[in-house]
């Protein structure tokens, strides 16, 4: 199967695809971030060249010539202060790209539930990440907000994996412990977890609301940093993701390959056809419109 992302998608009769994980940031931020991808940070571990690197409007041009039909901003929070001027500047971002998801993010602060209120109407998908915002999911000062997201269904695409680098905020089990609080919250596990990748899906399992993405996941660069997907989790994988809990993601722009090494990934699974135009499209589609 051919792994440029226009003939991939027609190969499998599609419009196009859905990407539910990408990154678009404020400038200065996104310098600050390319800046640590490029100095191999602590929380990256390893050199990461990254292969699109330009301003938004080339960026967006970019996924648009590989046939994506609608893709996410996601921006993320690592310290206090900091999310509203990311959800201002999502908002817009959002208004001058029709293909872009409204996103958002929220941080443990004293004023989170009441901004998170506030954008409830207009968030189509929030982003958490804390192995960034150095953060437990279960910090007494994000319940209320968890609430509030549970409440209205919007996704929450949630870093919680211990890749590429561990953290003590890392791991399924503060997830597990804030979905017995939050049994409702509609979380989309980014990396399909990784390395804990068993661990995770079977969270995704026991939660109706809980999905995963496949961002970097069956890509042989990441596999040198979280290890191969279980052979032995493949038809469970499966399962999920022709339940509609499987999607597309990517981490573009911040990728050391090109695109079409992730569709290349999920077409070596040997999943068919039917689970890649789910996870591609219908699943995301369903999610986000």
């Amino acid at each position: 199967m051919t792994t440029d992302p226009v003939g991939f998608a027609e190969q499998l009769g599609l419009p196009g695809l859905m990407d539910l994980h990408t990154h678009f940031l404020p400038p200065r931020v996104m310098a600050k971030v390319r800046a640590q991808f490029d100095e191999a940070g602590p929380l990256i571990g390893r050199a990461w060249p990254l292969r699109y690197r330009a301003d938004d409007d080339v960026l967006v041009d970019v996924l648009r010539s590989f046939g994506v039909r609608r893709f996410t901003a996601l921006p993320y929070a690592h310290k206090p202060g900091m999310a509203e001027f990311l959800n201002d500047w999502a908002a817009g971002f959002a208004e001058r790209v029709p293909e872009a998801a409204v996103c958002g993010t929220f941080f443990p602060e004293p004023d989170v539930a009441t901004y998170v209120a506030s954008r409830s109407a207009t968030v189509r998908v929030w982003k958490v990440h804390v192995q960034v915002g150095a953060f437990t999911v279960t910090d007494p000062l994000l319940d209320e907000a968890w609430g509030l997201v549970a409440e209205t269904g919007a996704p929450v695409v949630l870093h919680a994996g211990s890749g590429p680098v561990a953290t003590e905020h890392t791991g399924p089990g503060p997830v597990a412990a804030l979905l017995a609080r939050h049994p409702r919250l509609r979380l989309v596990i980014a990396h399909a977890g990784a390395p804990e990748y068993a661990e995770f899906l079977a969270l995704a399992e026991a939660h109706e609301r809980v999905a995963l993405d496949t961002t970097m996941a069956f890509t042989p660069f990441f596999e040198e940093m979280a290890g191969r997907y279980p052979a032995t989790l493949l038809p469970r994988l499966l399962d999920l993701g022709l339940a509609g809990r499987v999607h597309l993601g990517s981490d573009f722009p911040n990728i050391p390959y090109d695109y079409g090494v992730q569709l290349a990934g999920l077409a070596g699974l040997g999943l068919g056809e039917e689970w890649l135009r789910k996870v591609c499209w219908d699943n995301t589609a369903a999610l986000v419109g």
